[in-house]
């Protein structure tokens, strides 16, 4: 076995999206070279994953995708 990296990983430039198995946690990232390439990649994995957009990957850093926002859970006294 090898120990493990430590570094994170850096992704390319490009549009991703994540595909997820339904009802799972975790998922893949696909990137694809252009914004109407992703849209085509979301359309076809949508029949039978969840799939969620992104953004535009630029110098390792997301660009171009809407942030959201968890909500904060107040507890009820």
């Amino acid at each position: 076995m090898a120990r493990p990296s430590t570094r994170g990983v850096k992704l390319k430039n490009g549009f991703y999206i994540e595909v997820r198995n339904k009802g799972a946690h975790s998922g893949v990232k696909i990137r694809r070279e252009s914004f109407e390439e992703a849209q085509l990649a979301l359309h076809n994995y949508s029949k039978m994953h969840d799939v969620h957009y992104i953004g535009e990957v630029l110098n390792g850093k997301v660009v171009g995708a809407k942030k959201e926002r968890k909500k904060k859970k107040v507890a009820k006294k």
